[in-house]
């Protein structure tokens, strides 16, 4: 490497070796509290973080300029040799405003995505009128990466396996459905990180600061669940791809109580600290598949959420502009409510809802499905401001960044942007949470009831969310149906009055 080189500057979230260009390259890494004092993460998503950082700057070693300090124009100012740095594009536009307004930073491509920002903007061109569907992006890329291609075809025939990647969780075996015994998938658990002297250290900063009243948090401490390190990564990669893998498929959309990992890989939080590089993720979930170790429908639906819905994402936050967040096309008013914003699951009967606010308060982490039908589709019933609700998620979340909730939250989960993304909102009533759970049985509330004191605040709401929009979701193709069923119900006046009662109480 020359001399002259410029110092690489390590945002949080570019940890991994494929940020450097080589083994020697001198970096400039931020521990910058400002974040923390700005807004409430969860608790063990703060711990991540920084054991992250410190984790890397140990690595470092004597090459590693590690700066803890309020905020980063401080670490740049007081750099004692003031020479040049470079940066890889960070991941936020506050960020990347910044970073360009400093003369001394050289701003390079983005790195830890499959698909580069100039590809992305090649295909969006090549689209002309037609819309930007994830899936026409995945087969770009599948191609253009030949991953998981036979030749000019995709591996088994089909691009996309999520017709058998949607089955419900299997049933609890009559002989163990014994009080005290959880019901899990039975896979090997994902393989876990053990906490050292680092991570006691950032215990300790976190206790005193929120003593000290410099910073509070949502969500409980715990052990330290996420890999902070590229060997942690690597571990966790490992197992997922040997002994979890083989189940992910089939299971990708099912919920159980007892099992808050289900099959899951585990890897969106090191994909998203940049300790893992998504090529080498899918080339190693393709390997397994072409060992025979898992089917295509499994290895397909992983592959298909890193180099489909994670690049299409990041691309969409800075390809649909800095307008995009504050889209409200449904007019969702409704401030968050103290129980949903704080994880007060005690607070709630509903079992489902209850289940995954204490899984994210407990874990900072659920399962895209928790996310997408239980917590998405409640705020999505009930008209919470779509920016709160992507704010809520962005914090409360050890792998929520900016850039990924932006699209997955106003596009998606809330129906925001009024369809630029989806063709149709993410709202559903008891019926497909009891189809896709084990929620439902021992819940106060009943699935298949609208009215009344059993009635499920689901399926009350999903009906009165249809009719609060009728006007904007009869003319959707894909909603005509459920729309039309409003005229079917004999009970929807008394519907309609109890959920005006309950307001944002917690269910």
């Amino acid at each position: 490497m020359s001399a002259s080189s410029p110092t690489r500057w390590l945002f949080g979230d570019h940890l991994g070796p494929h940020f450097l260009d080589a083994d020697d390259q001198p970096v400039l890494l931020v521990e910058s509290r400002r974040a923390f004092v700005r807004r409430r993460f969860h608790r063990q998503k703060a711990h991540l973080v920084l054991s992250a950082i410190r984790h890397r700057a140990a690595e470092l070693g004597e090459r590693c300029d590690f700066r803890q300090v309020g905020g980063y124009a401080e670490a740049l100012d007081g750099r004692a040799s003031g020479g040049p740095l470079s940066v890889c594009h960070p991941t936020t536009r506050a960020a990347l405003a910044f970073v360009r307004a400093r003369p001394e930073v050289q701003v390079l491509p983005a790195r830890g995505f499959a698909t580069g920002m100039d590809e992305f903007a090649a295909w969006t061109e090549g689209r002309g009128a037609r819309r930007l569907l994830m899936e026409d992006h995945y087969r770009a890329a599948r191609r253009r990466l030949d991953v998981l291609m036979d030749g000019d075809e995709p591996a088994g025939g089909r691009w996309n396996f999520d017709e058998e990647n949607r089955e419900p969780p299997p049933k609890r075996p009559g002989r163990r459905a014994t009080a005290g015994t959880p019901h899990t998938l039975g896979v090997p658990e994902p393989w876990w990180p053990e906490e050292d002297e680092i991570d006691e250290q950032v215990r300790a900063d976190l206790d005193r600061w929120a003593r000290d009243g410099d910073v509070a948090f949502i969500g409980r401490d715990g052990p330290r669940r996420f890999a902070a390190t590229r060997a942690e990564a690597l571990r966790v990669l490992d197992r997922f791809v040997a002994e979890r893998l083989p189940f992910f498929g089939r299971y990708e959309d099912a919920m159980l109580a007892d099992d808050a990992w289900m099959a899951h890989s585990l890897l969106s939080a090191p994909l998203n600290l940049g300790l893992l590089d998504p090529i080498e993720v899918v080339q190693r979930i393709e390997q397994a598949y072409r060992d025979g170790a898992v089917s295509i429908a499994a290895a397909e639906g992983a592959v298909r959420q890193i180099i489909g819905w994670r690049d299409y994402v990041w691309h969409l936050y800075w390809h649909l502009g800095a307008d995009y967040p504050a889209g409200n096309a449904l007019r969702a008013r409704r401030a968050l409510p103290d129980w949903f914003a704080e994880l007060d699951a005690d607070a709630v009967q509903a079992r489902c809802l209850s289940g995954v606010l204490a899984d994210l308060r407990d874990h900072g982490w659920v399962h895209h499905i928790p996310r997408l039908m239980v917590l998405g589709n409640w705020a999505l019933q009930r008209g919470w401001r779509p920016d709160e609700v992507t704010d809520w998620f962005h914090r409360a979340f050890v792998d929520g960044y900016e850039w990924v909730m932006v699209a997955n939250v106003v596009g998606m989960s809330q129906f925001a942007d009024g369809g630029r993304i989806t063709t149709k909102p993410y709202a559903a009533g008891g019926a497909y949470i009891n189809r896709m759970s084990d929620y439902c049985g021992p819940c106060r509330y009943r699935p298949t009831v609208r009215v009344g004191e059993d009635a499920c605040p689901f399926t009350a709401g999903y009906w009165n969310f249809l009719h609060r929009h009728r006007a904007d979701l009869e003319g959707n193709h894909r909603m005509v149906q459920a729309v039309r069923g409003l005229d079917r119900l004999a009970d929807l006046e008394p519907l309609l009055d109890q959920e005006r009662r309950r307001g944002s109480a917690a269910p």
